[in-house]
């Protein structure tokens, strides 16, 4: 999705996340290891977001929040803001975001431009060496899964916009929409995907090109 904004998708196709191993930096382990490197490496990301810009796609998601009359649930995958900055409101990060800390001493989690390190004291309960991204690494658990059940049981439209659809557990939401007879799913990529079987609608291109072309067909039905 944001990746036509410029966001680097991470992981490229040898496996490494910007030259890193993905246990060095994505992982529980990993940043017990070498809490500066997994810093450094957030940090960066973190900054990076300040050269980049809302995409036609986002801007069109959140279009479609402000003028669709029934209910509506953003899920996304990123960990950008763009999403926000293109103006979306009913939104669920499942794997948390870049401009946010968490404090694993307290479990507080704040608002966060600013670079992180080892030495950087928690805002509520003053400790030294707990804060980390609040971001959900490889073998924890994404966020707010419950929330995003109970839409699937009672969605009539599925659009899933740009997912490689290997990484569990949001490639098996699929599968779970399409398990309600009345909802329409429908794919947007740039190919067809591990999950596009389930899908009754494939449309093929990039999101800044076609996603607003398909909002407008909804908004108009």
């Amino acid at each position: 999705m944001s990746a036509e904004s410029g966001v680097p998708t991470f992981r490229g196709e040898d496996g490494l996340w910007e030259g890193h191993h993905i246990e060095m930096v994505a992982s529980p382990e990993g940043f017990a290891r070498d809490p500066e490197l997994v810093h450094r490496f957030y940090n960066l990301r973190r900054a990076a977001l300040n050269t980049v810009e809302p995409n036609a796609g986002h801007l069109a998601l959140a279009q479609l929040e402000r003028e669709w009359h029934g209910r509506f649930l953003l899920v996304t995958q990123n960990v950008d803001d763009l999403h926000e900055r293109a103006g979306s409101e009913k939104l669920i990060h499942m794997h948390g975001e870049l401009r946010k800390a968490r404090c694993e001493c307290c479990g507080a989690v704040f608002s966060w431009s600013k670079d992180l390190a080892s030495g950087t004291r928690c805002r509520a309960c003053g400790e030294v060496g707990g804060m980390r991204p609040h971001i959900v690494w490889f073998g924890e658990f994404p966020f707010e899964l419950e929330a995003i059940m109970n839409a699937l049981k009672s969605a009539d439209i599925f659009l899933c916009i740009g997912t490689s659809g290997v990484v569990y557990p949001a490639a098996g939401f699929a599968r779970q929409a399409a398990e309600r007879a009345s909802c329409h799913l429908i794919e947007m990529n740039i190919e067809r995907t591990e999950i596009s079987r389930h899908f009754h609608e494939h449309i093929v291109g990039p999101v800044s090109v076609e996603l607003p072309k398909l909002v407008q067909r909804l908004l108009s039905a």
